[in-house]
């Protein structure tokens, strides 16, 4: 089949109505990973608050396992972010220029861990102007004092454990929308 031809997906001209672009399956299935972990992290923190006491020690060594992954998480993050900075503002990401200006101006936050962290990406001491108190052109020049102190990555963590559930509900929506407008392309026209 032709590229444009009737029976191509929109957006994807190279694949005919019965072949599935493999992007779209890719993203589905990380899609659907994140609602399972979601629900099953969720299940699980709850049935582990309602343990008996007979298990405590136990649940102890578990909660300190526990407790050291999501450290070695949080630490990885963090250091995949603060590699992320340097693409900050480069061309062909733009995308995670915005993001980033966007967190930093709607959390009232500056860097992954401090505003320090920017000193590394500009070699000098500066940080982007989303990182000042109030928003001006070539703010991110002038003394720290005029700077978010608070670090982006814990701000948007806390966040999200504040609004974990809003969060999953809205991946388990989209990644229905998803679904059903896979299936809607299957139906005979």
């Amino acid at each position: 089949m032709e590229s444009g031809q009737a029976g191509s997906l929109p957006g994807y001209p190279c694949c005919a109505a019965d072949q599935e672009p493999p992007e779209f399956f890719i993203m589905l299935l990380m899609e659907l990973t994140i609602v399972i972990l979601f629900f099953v992290y969720t299940d699980k923190s709850t049935t582990e608050s309602r343990k008996s006491l007979e298990s405590v020690r136990y649940n102890q060594t578990y909660e300190q396992q526990r407790q050291q992954l999501l450290e070695k998480i949080d630490k990885y993050a963090q250091q995949d972010l603060k590699k992320g900075l340097q693409l900050y503002g480069t061309d062909g990401n733009i995308g995670l220029t915005n993001a980033w200006s966007i967190i930093q101006t709607d959390f009232r936050c500056c860097g992954v861990s401090n505003y320090t962290d920017w000193f590394e990406v500009y070699n000098t001491t500066r940080v982007p102007d989303s990182c000042c108190l109030e928003f001006s052109e070539n703010c991110g020049l002038h003394s720290p004092g005029t700077w978010w102190k608070a670090p982006c990555y814990e701000t948007v963590k806390i966040w999200l454990q504040e609004n974990l559930l809003a969060v999953g509900i809205f991946a388990l929506c989209t990644a229905l929308v998803q679904v059903g407008s896979y299936f809607s392309f299957l139906l005979p026209e």
